[in-house]
């Protein structure tokens, strides 16, 4: 079983991005996830980068919730042709945690009505939580804000810690 405390909170970031895996483009997204999520005590332990293909996004996702507590995948979201991150997540998540979701789209929409398009996801696989997040940098940050405080209890109630306080 994980343990629920502060060093368990440990996170893996896929950037899901065709021109960033071609080298065309660097990756602006999965940093400033990276930076947001250590300002809340996150250990990142891994970055991956991968092109915009379900079954590397899924591949992608199945290795590094081996590895994390919790995987932020940013980019891929949206309702172009390409964007496939939330059919791949949903292929490798046991559950869905559909609050999570609606809560950022729900803030998103706050600042921008373009926040109705994301389709982005939040899901569990074993102990492990996946959360889909924008491809933009400001779309992505503002969208981890909106649940950041939510996902140290999400890992703690994924740990097994379910005792009520």
């Amino acid at each position: 079983m994980f343990s629920s405390t502060p060093e368990a909170h440990t996170a893996a970031i896929l950037t899901v991005s065709d021109s960033s895996a071609r080298g065309e483009r660097s990756d602006a997204s999965g940093p400033a996830v990276a930076e947001l999520l250590q300002k809340h005590d996150f250990q990142i332990v891994t970055t991956q980068i991968v092109s915009d293909d379900r079954i590397h996004i899924e591949d992608a996702l199945m290795r590094l919730t081996e590895k994390a507590r919790l995987v932020v995948s940013t980019g891929g979201t949206g309702i172009a042709e390409r964007d496939v991150t939330p059919e791949a997540t949903r292929s490798v998540c046991e559950r869905l945690v559909e609050g999570v979701a609606e809560r950022m789209r729900l803030e998103g929409g706050k600042k921008t009505p373009y926040a109705a398009l994301s389709r982005g996801l939040c899901g569990v696989r074993g102990h492990c939580l996946i959360l889909n997040v924008p491809g933009s940098p400001k779309g992505a940050v503002e969208s981890l804000e909106a649940v950041i405080d939510l996902l140290p209890h999400a890992l703690q109630l994924l740990g097994g810690d379910t005792k009520h306080r």
